[in-house]
């Protein structure tokens, strides 16, 4: 049996995020009552897949037990992989973390390849903090990629992977099922699960933060009551399905920043079925409850939160993966687009379509920006005296953008690769320069 990657997936999906899921290719392949039994059913090999220490507590305890054809240790050694280096997983001073400037950075997106690269070739680390080694901090990468994984599986053992795709379909097959994501879905691929990419539509691009710490969580609610901001029930984790294919294949592993491959004569995607909460998951972001004000001031940007990873003090998380989509703005006598800031956390920003509302130019579907701990920020010259001229008594609504933003709590530190790149934007200062001087003491 050999999964088709050339068209939409048909094995479907489970509804919840983090439930205790059990899924089955095969009538009966999942044990009854037990997890490993002396003989697995239909000859399949019992395997378990920890995400999380075996004493965290329940109500964060991650782990899934796997029912394959082959256990996943049934490969030949592992060697790393020379050439040059595009990842970072260490964000202390080196030659591929140079000083940390306070200024403002923005970048135009990455050219597509052009030569054929697949979705682990076509990684570059733009940014980070924290260290893999350590289970700390992340790792902010983009990738552009033209050619699919048929005959190649990957893994990071370094941390879990929020995938943010921009342009392009991107059908990821995995151990415990296969994801069909598109532009204005995001993926999430646990640490240590296998996975490759085929791309229906020729190429893709995208964002891909790694997040070495705490897993990822829906946020408490607070005074929002019991429901909105992202809802669990939109969260979707495929239903098992498997491939029983031999050959000659190749198996990448990430682990601590390096890359490693082994030589392997089979698919691993051969897990028949499967329980747990530890797996792989989609969520759409045009599902999101937008929350906002309906009658005066911005809130602050933590309303538009979606998923976060909490650090050891309550109420600072480690991470925070944050949206702008689509909304209605009704606050009256109110400056409506994002104000300007300065923040004792780093935030780095992607657009997935459309226009930001802070920015008038500059910013376009497939760039990023980093604005630093304490790096003042916010609209630009022509966007502010827009929105100081609106009539505020008449709701607008900001249709045609989705962004994000990857907010951490420690510095996020470009690499060299990100400051010495042609995509660097070096007049991205310009376009506060034209913001005017229109302070009257005699007039209030």
């Amino acid at each position: 049996m050999t999964l088709d990657f050339s068209k939409p997936g048909e094995a479907g999906y489970q509804s919840g995020f983090a439930n205790e899921f059990a899924t089955e290719a095969l009538p009966g392949a999942l044990p009854h009552a037990r997890n490993s039994p002396q003989r697995a059913p239909y000859g399949l090999y019992a395997e378990q897949l920890s995400g999380t220490a075996f004493t965290a507590p329940r109500g964060h305890n991650r782990r899934s037990w796997l029912y394959r054809i082959r256990p996943a240790a049934v490969h030949r050694p592992f060697e790393l992989v020379s050439g040059e280096r595009r990842i970072v997983a260490d964000f202390g001073d080196s030659g591929d973390v140079p000083p940390t400037p306070p200024n403002q950075l923005r970048w135009d997106p990455l050219p597509m390849p052009a030569q054929p690269t697949d979705f682990v070739d076509g990684w570059v680390t733009m940014a980070g903090n924290g260290s893999a080694a350590a289970m700390s901090g992340c790792a902010i990468h983009l990738y552009a990629a033209n050619r699919s994984m048929r005959e190649r599986f990957f893994y990071s053992a370094d941390g879990e992977l929020l995938i943010v795709p921009q342009e392009g379909r991107l059908f990821i097959m995995t151990e415990l099922g296969r994801l069909d994501v598109e532009p204005f879905e995001i993926a999430v691929i646990p640490r240590g699960v296998r996975f490759a990419v085929a791309l229906p539509d020729g190429r893709a691009r995208g964002y891909v933060c790694e997040n070495f710490g705490a897993l990822l969580r829906l946020p408490d609610l607070g005074p929002i009551g019991s429901n909105g901001l992202a809802n669990p029930r939109d969260f979707l984790t495929p239903n098992a399905s498997y491939e029983d294919r031999e050959g000659a294949f190749e198996l990448v592993a990430k682990l601590n920043g390096r890359l490693w491959r082994a030589d392997i004569d089979h698919s691993p995607f051969d897990v028949v079925a499967w329980h747990g909460n530890y797996a792989p998951y989609k969520y759409d972001l045009r599902h999101f409850n937008t929350i906002g004000s309906i009658s005066y001031d911005h809130p602050d940007p933590s309303i538009f939160l979606v998923l976060q990873s909490q650090s050891d003090t309550p109420g600072v998380d480690a991470i925070d993966f944050v949206i702008f989509p689509p909304r209605w703005l009704a606050a009256e006598d109110t400056f409506r687009p994002p104000w300007f800031h300065r923040n004792v956390a780093s935030e780095f920003m992607g657009l997935v379509h459309g226009v930001y509302d802070a920015k008038a130019e500059g910013f376009v579907p497939g760039g990023a920006s980093l604005h630093n701990c304490m790096s003042g920020h916010g609209p630009d010259a022509d966007t502010f005296e827009k929105a100081s001229a609106i009539d505020t008594s008449r709701p607008n609504k900001v249709g045609d953008t989705m962004a994000f933003m990857f907010e951490t709590r420690t510095l996020i530190r470009p690499t060299r690769f990100a400051l010495d790149t042609a995509q660097l934007q070096a007049n991205y200062f310009e376009c506060w320069q034209g913001l005017k001087k229109h302070f009257n003491p005699e007039q209030r």
